[in-house]
């Protein structure tokens, strides 16, 4: 029934050189958004968003996602459907500002102890070493470890700049541990057991809680 519009959607997004991740979200969230309301595509205006952003927060979801949803489907609205956006109707949500928890050494070294599989406890302690995020962490390859620097070059990242970020000689023996146990990756370096492909954020954030 949407799929016209989702395709139009999708397109938008690559003329504006969104990033595929990104336009996937919008996607998502513009189809839950279309599914709640019934109605053709047409038919919608800004009172349908207040409605059901105002649903999706007596569900518990945070500022942070509403707001999320805010930008997908405005988007929607302003490119594929041209219908004018009221931002004064649909203002975006003011954030909690809350300090960012950081692990003690102690802690780190406890979830590393704790880790059993020597994929995840590698992603751990690459995080931890270098200061990376979890996406940037699990879209590194082969060739972004450079042993005779100790560097490790970070490709595309959140700003779409990239960046160089130390590699710390115990990281530096723990990566080549578990590149010999895992097989000898050449290509994405942490590559999904089932799929071959990158690892989700999902699946490693699971993993920290459940052995934090």
């Amino acid at each position: 029934m949407y799929d016209k519009y989702l395709y139009e959607l999708e397109t938008e997004g690559k003329l504006r050189n969104l990033k595929e991740r990104s336009i996937s979200t919008y996607k998502n969230y513009v189809t839950y958004f279309l599914n709640y309301t019934g109605k053709t595509p047409e038919e919608l205006t800004c009172e349908d968003v207040r409605s059901f952003l105002l649903f999706k927060k007596e569900q518990g979801l945070k500022a942070t996602t509403l707001n999320l949803y805010n930008s997908a489907i405005r988007f929607f609205y302003r490119n594929v459907l041209h219908i004018l956006w009221d931002d004064i109707r649909v203002p975006r949500m003011i954030l909690d500002h809350k300090l960012p928890t950081v692990l003690t050494l102690e802690e780190i070294n406890r979830l590393l102890d704790a880790t059993d599989n020597i994929k995840y406890r590698t992603i751990f302690s690459t995080m931890y070493s270098s200061g990376l995020r979890v996406s940037e962490v699990l879209h590194l390859r082969y060739d972004d470890i450079s042993r005779t620097h100790h560097q490790i070059h970070v490709r595309n990242t959140k700003s779409r700049q990239d960046r160089y970020t130390i590699l710390s000689e115990r990281n530096l023996q723990m990566l080549t541990h578990y590149w010999f146990i895992c097989g000898r990756p050449m290509d994405i370096l942490f590559p999904s057991r089932f799929t071959k492909g990158y690892l989700t954020v999902n699946s490693v954030e699971q993993v920290m809680r459940r052995h934090s």
